[in-house]
């Protein structure tokens, strides 16, 4: 009787440590940022799948930008672009537009339907343009046509911003094409926890956690931040 007592509570004991594990690690992948007093400057990554931001609420959790996805490929608008976009102005967040780039697609139309889908506004911080691999797109186009037809698409949309792009190199991606040592732009990586290291030239912007939690915002949201 008390042998079966005694399990009964080691099992019981061993479970809770388990739970309290989990606890502990959900914790901290959803709630690790990297230290301010090493990157001051920390921000999201937006898209629909977030919902409805209460960016009034945003700017108390130490949110200090936001790029907001404005638009995939050639076609596809974010719907909630346009409400974030005055969400964020009225809350005072600096913000930039963001692009999934489609290497299915021509630069020249991607670039239009950017140029019609965000405003000019000096005050935007610089466009970013997202290089990754989309499974509608199993097309493996040579490294000079990809490296030429991000030329033009870059060539324009900064005609239309203002400033120099920046360009979000998923590791994939920058592997495949070696983007950044041939386009002379500032460099965005990601890299959940650890500090990336996979480009040609040293990073300016790193996504540090894309499974944050942030108060006023649906879901899980890419955290990045800026180096000093």
């Amino acid at each position: 009787m008390f042998g079966a007592k005694s399990r009964y509570i080691r099992w019981g004991s061993i479970l809770a440590a388990v739970l309290l594990g989990a606890f502990a690690l959900w914790y901290f992948v959803t709630g690790w940022t990297p230290a301010r007093d090493e990157y001051p400057v920390q921000g999201i990554v937006v898209t629909a799948a977030n919902g409805k931001p209460t960016w009034s609420r945003l700017g108390a959790t130490g949110v200090d930008f936001a790029y907001l996805t404005a638009v995939e490929g050639a076609q596809t608008r974010d719907t909630q672009f346009e409400t974030n976009l005055e969400g964020v102005k009225q809350a005072g967040i600096r913000y930039g537009a963001l692009h999934h780039f489609d290497i299915c697609r021509l630069a020249s139309d991607q670039a239009m339907l950017f140029i019609t889908s965000v405003p000019r506004d000096p005050a935007a911080l610089p466009p970013a343009v997202q290089l990754d691999f989309t499974e509608s797109c199993t097309s493996r186009p040579n490294r000079a046509l990809i490296l030429s037809e991000l030329a033009t698409f870059l060539n324009l949309i900064e005609a239309h911003s203002g400033s120099p792009a920046i360009l979000l190199l998923t590791p994939e991606f920058e592997k495949e094409y070696q983007v950044s040592s041939a386009i002379d732009r500032t460099v965005w990586l990601e890299r959940n926890w650890m500090l990336p290291d996979y480009s040609a030239r040293p990073w300016v912007m790193w996504t540090a956690n894309s499974e944050r939690r942030v108060d006023g915002i649906d879901g899980p949201v890419r955290w990045a931040v800026v180096r000093k």
